[in-house]
């Protein structure tokens, strides 16, 4: 199998990484070894896409739209990526023996409450999103500041803390809610908050904009961040787009957001964890259905979402947990309550 040695001490296998962390992140400044110049490596950094896998996972349409960026250019970049894949031995298929092997990168976040990482198979995981929905007062807010909080912790399998980028867009995010949740697990508050990097986003395009500078985190600090929440994913996209007139217009922007969101967790190996509104589902009464009211986003967000789980109110500070829809775990459910210091077990 080709090896290639890198400048940082790591080396590729099989069109693998294997450095410290045993990523897949190929620095797209390895492409000027192949004829491209660092002007052009500089426009595609500018747009977000710092690794060779981010160059696969876009469009030669949408490379084209990169100001500065031609065909002609965009067919070079393309033609040095496979000569690179080829020295690495990658032709884009492996076995499901090497995909079972590279899973083994994935990790899984503690919520604070272990009833809900029993049902969520460990935890929220990386490389794919979890959504979490429900009404207002279901602990979908809690749950992400608990996050904040636990994702710094070392946990199970070799798992050793990283930070959180927080993209908030319905100014829910409270950072002296981490301060008590520090307390319980023992933690320096000051260092925790220090370890969230915060964004506000007040339109659906500025949410999409901040994702290209997450991206670029990511990148320039690779193997630092291991979770990425937005609270919630929607709101915006309820604002921007109004009427029926614009729902197409609004579930081709939420796609192209989701998809945005998927590549950056395989990408850089993180968990996205999004929260989601419910609203009253108008043919429920037809098909006399218990609960007549159901997530927003349509199927864009249904097929997007890895895990998606439903939260509903229970018994004073207790909340419900169900999965709604996953690709390995079973339906079932969880309960869980909110205290002062985040998401934990219900006291008997």
């Amino acid at each position: 199998m080709a090896l290639e040695a890198r400048g940082d001490g790591s080396s590729v296998v099989g069109g693998m990484e294997q450095g410290e962390d045993d990523d897949f992140i190929l620095d797209i400044d390895l492409l000027q070894a192949h004829g491209i110049n660092v002007a052009d490596i500089k426009k595609l950094k500018t747009a977000g896409i710092c690794t060779v896998r981010g160059v696969q996972m876009i469009t030669k349409k949408k490379l084209c739209n990169i100001k500065g960026l031609s065909e002609a250019k965009v067919d070079k970049i393309k033609e040095a990526i496979l000569k690179l894949q080829g020295e690495g031995g990658g032709v884009g298929f492996i076995t499901a023996l090497q995909a079972s092997l590279n899973r083994r990168n994935v990790f899984r976040l503690s919520s604070g409450s272990s009833e809900l990482d029993k049902l969520l198979g460990g935890g929220v995981e990386s490389m794919s999103i979890t959504e979490a929905f429900g009404e207002f007062r279901t602990g979908k807010t809690q749950l992400s500041h608990t996050l904040c909080v636990t994702t710094q912790m070392p946990g199970n399998g070799g798992y050793t803390g990283g930070k959180v980028v927080y993209l908030d867009t319905e100014n829910t995010f409270r950072p002296d809610r981490l301060r008590p949740i520090a307390d319980r697990f023992s933690l320096d508050q000051e260092a925790v908050l220090d370890n969230v990097l915060y964004a506000r986003a007040y339109t659906s395009e500025q949410q999409m904009e901040l994702l290209d500078f997450v991206a670029a985190k990511f990148h320039e600090e690779p193997g630092v961040f291991k979770l990425l929440i937005v609270d919630s994913i929607m709101a915006l996209f309820r604002v921007d787009y109004s009427g029926r007139g614009e729902l197409a217009d609004r579930q081709q922007h939420l796609a192209q957001m989701m998809s945005r969101l998927q590549k950056i967790s395989e990408e850089y190996n993180v968990a996205v964890f999004i929260t989601n509104q419910m609203t009253a589902d108008p043919g429920a009464t037809l098909s006399f259905q218990a609960d007549p009211k159901k997530p927003i986003g349509g199927n864009i967000l249904a097929h997007a979402s890895t895990t998606r789980i439903s939260l509903r109110k229970g018994r004073g500070e207790c909340r419900i947990a169900k999965i709604y829809d996953s690709p390995d775990l079973p339906e079932s459910e969880a309960t869980f309550a909110i205290y002062n210091g985040g998401i934990g077990d219900p006291k008997d």
